[in-house]
């Protein structure tokens, strides 16, 4: 989820993979605004280099959910199993309605929680993630330290994990956040992503 003024954009739709070109709903507001297709095919573009395949049977948490584009992309791309994490009752609804559009039943849950409560429910109910995805409103850059810090600590990353923040290119969610470091930091028009891994 993002805070941005809202504007005229083009519909939203799966990238790549199984539901290729399948449309996606959004929700107006200044909470809500997708991640972009053309930032979406950026990220996972860079998770898998010249390899579609290296996302099959991965485990991914989409925190901050929105309208579950990237979560469903990663689903689309193979993984295994996505966790929603999503504490709006309306974002909640769309991501179902997202979800059941394409016909997708299995290998999801939706996690109706703060991210921070959430974290501690995910981090007692499964070993580790291979990807955790966060994207706060643009205006909440406390949700961003907030977030990584808290996974800075969890049991849900690994040294195998990928950790990514999508924000601002003007803002800069911090660099380390001992152990997890960032090792890649990527802009695109006026967003940016960030890539951390524990060391």
């Amino acid at each position: 989820m993002r805070s941005r003024p809202h504007r005229r954009t083009s519909p939203l739709r799966v990238i790549a993979g199984r539901y290729r070109s399948r449309p996606l709903r959004s929700l107006r507001g200044r909470d809500i605004r997708p991640t972009s297709d053309r930032l979406r095919e950026t990220l996972f573009n860079v998770l898998t280099p010249g390899n579609p395949a290296a996302l099959e049977g991965s485990l991914w948490v989409d925190l901050y959910a929105g309208t579950g584009a990237v979560g469903i992309e990663a689903l689309s791309r193979g993984a295994a199993k996505v966790y929603f994490v999503e504490s709006a009752p309306a974002a909640a609804q769309l991501i179902r309605d997202n979800l059941s559009s394409l016909g997708i039943t299995t290998g999801f849950d939706l996690v109706e929680n703060d991210v921070l409560r959430a974290l501690n429910r995910l981090a007692a109910a499964i070993c580790s993630a291979d990807f955790l995805f966060l994207d706060p409103p643009y205006r909440n850059d406390q949700a961003y330290y907030a977030a990584l810090a808290a996974l800075s600590k969890s049991s849900l990353v690994n040294g195998a994990t990928v950790v990514i923040a999508e924000h601002e290119k003007r803002f800069d969610p911090g660099e380390d956040f001992s152990p997890l470091r960032r090792y890649r930091k990527l802009v695109q028009g006026d967003a940016a992503l960030s890539f951390y891994r524990r060391c």
